[in-house]
This record gives C-alpha cells, structure tokens and sequence, in this order.
C-alpha cells in the first residue's frame, strides 16, 4: 500500500525520534548505516521533509537532521501525505478511471462499497498513530525490532 519511499521515511523518522529528541542533529551517513537505506536516496527522502518542515535540516561538519516538532504531533498521515500523497485514501482501489472515487460522476467499481469504508478506517489509523505512540510501543521490545 505505501512505496518504499514512504516506508523509509517513516522508518527515518521513527529512528530521529529514537535517537535525537528536538535539539540534536544525526548525519546522514549514520542514518543511512543504521537504516540500511542508500545515502543519496535518504538524503532526497530528508530533504524532502524538511521542506515540509516536519524535519530541521543543517548543513556542516556538525550537521545533520532533527525533528522539527514534536513526536506527538507527527503522525503517519503526515508523513504518507508528504511522500506518497493522498491516492491511497482517495483513489479508486482497483484503479478504474470511471470510478467514482475518481470522478464524482462516475460508477462506482465492483469494489468501491466495501473499499470506501476501509479506506477511511486506513485514513483514521494513519491520522491517530504518531511517531511518539510507535515510540512508546517499541519500548521493552528494542531487542526485537530492527528499523
């Protein structure tokens, strides 16, 4: 459902809230270690979310990223709407261009009913789960999860 782009953003995230609070900065190169995650593809997926001012971004030797806000007022949805955007929630689930998911005056597709409520379940879920919520519930479990 969400690219891989999203995936390690949201995962880039998660490991600056793990690791720097507010004021801290991290490079980009021990991110990208940590993450498994390609340099310069981290760094446009970084970049990225600066310019929407979810991520403080400084240029140096002692520069880095840092969370521009905090953990508890950046959800999901905040990050998926930056990265993939709102289809996943607005678009017709099989992809019919007459559907009316995509076209108020469309049909609706075989599915759109029972897509329809789920994809706002999937809209509520996104919108509740913040970083500082998948933070706390990682807690105790460090040894299990690998971002």
């Amino acid at each position: 459902m969400l690219s891989n782009t999203c995936k390690y953003a949201i995962r880039a995230v998660i490991y600056l809230g793990l690791n720097n609070g507010i004021e801290k900065k991290i490079g980009i190169k021990e991110i990208s270690k940590e993450l498994d995650i390609p340099t310069p593809f981290l760094g446009k997926i970084l970049q990225t979310l600066a310019k929407k001012k979810l991520l403080n971004s400084t240029k140096g030797p002692n520069g880095g990223f840092g969370i521009a806000k905090p953990l508890n007022k950046i959800s999901l949805l905040n990050i998926v709407e930056i990265i993939d955007g709102n289809d996943l929630f607005e678009n017709c689930l099989i992809g019919m261009y007459s559907c009316s998911s995509n076209h108020k005056k469309g049909l609706e597709c075989p599915v759109h009913n029972d897509y329809h409520e789920l994809r706002n379940r999937l809209f509520q879920f996104y919108k509740g789960q913040t970083i500082q919520l998948i933070i706390d519930n990682m807690k105790n479990k460090e040894d299990l999860i690998k971002l």
